[in-house]
């Protein structure tokens, strides 16, 4: 309980802090810096209550890595709206690129299997995919805005081409925590191309340019 105390303590030194400077430097952020951490507490702390159960309750593991799919897939979905079919085309990349992946690192014995190495190694590689995934279709959506006359040519030519750090400080020995570190490293790079390439191939298919952006408005000095 001390213990507790004197981190709770620490934390609102901290916010304190933050607060205090972005009233001297007059960063006009409000409570911003202190709901957000608020908001942190509260997720963190349901997510802490959630984990601690699954790994309790080994069954309810690959619910938990389809809620942390779905979540991502999302996520990435909101960013994928322009492109026709862009959320589904999402989705399916996300769901390919993490399932093989994870599945072939512990097949491959690159860490050994366990319900909270499934759950710590799922939601880094899900979460990588995902960036992975946003970035691609930011990307795609920026080119085909800047190469709009290209496409519309290929078009009418009717062809178109187309932890180390955190498992040190969950107990894991240094020598696992490298296999871990190099096992992500290696897992986000293979599910974010898989992804990004399920996403673009079916992107490409589109008989349609994405949908413009209204350019951000400009205030008046």
């Amino acid at each position: 309980m001390e213990q507790l105390a004197r981190y709770l303590l620490g934390l609102a030194l901290l916010v304190a802090t933050t607060q205090v400077l972005t009233r001297i430097f007059s960063l006009r952020l409000g409570a911003l810096p202190v709901t957000a951490i608020l908001r942190a507490v509260v997720q963190l702390g349901l997510i802490a209550l959630v984990l601690r159960g699954i790994i309790s309750f080994s069954w309810a593991a690959p619910l938990f890595f389809v809620l942390m799919l779905s979540t991502a897939a999302y996520t990435s979905g909101r960013h994928t709206r322009p492109l026709h079919r862009g959320p589904a085309a999402a989705t399916a990349g996300l769901a390919l690129g993490a399932v093989l992946t994870v599945t072939a690192i512990f097949v491959l014995g690159l860490v050994p299997f366990s319900t909270q190495n499934f759950i710590a190694m799922s939601g880094i590689i899900i979460g990588g995919t995902m960036t992975a995934v946003t970035f691609t279709a930011r990307n795609f959506i920026s080119q085909c805005e800047y190469r709009v006359g290209e496409i519309e040519g290929w078009w009418a030519l009717g062809t178109l081409p187309g932890t180390f750090v955190g498992a040190l400080m969950g107990g894991a020995p240094p020598l696992l925590a490298a296999q871990m570190q190099i096992a992500v490293l290696a897992g986000q790079t293979l599910s974010g191309l898989i992804a990004s390439l399920v996403f673009t191939a079916w992107i490409s298919r589109a008989r349609q340019l994405p949908a413009r952006r209204t350019p951000p408005r400009v205030n008046p000095l």
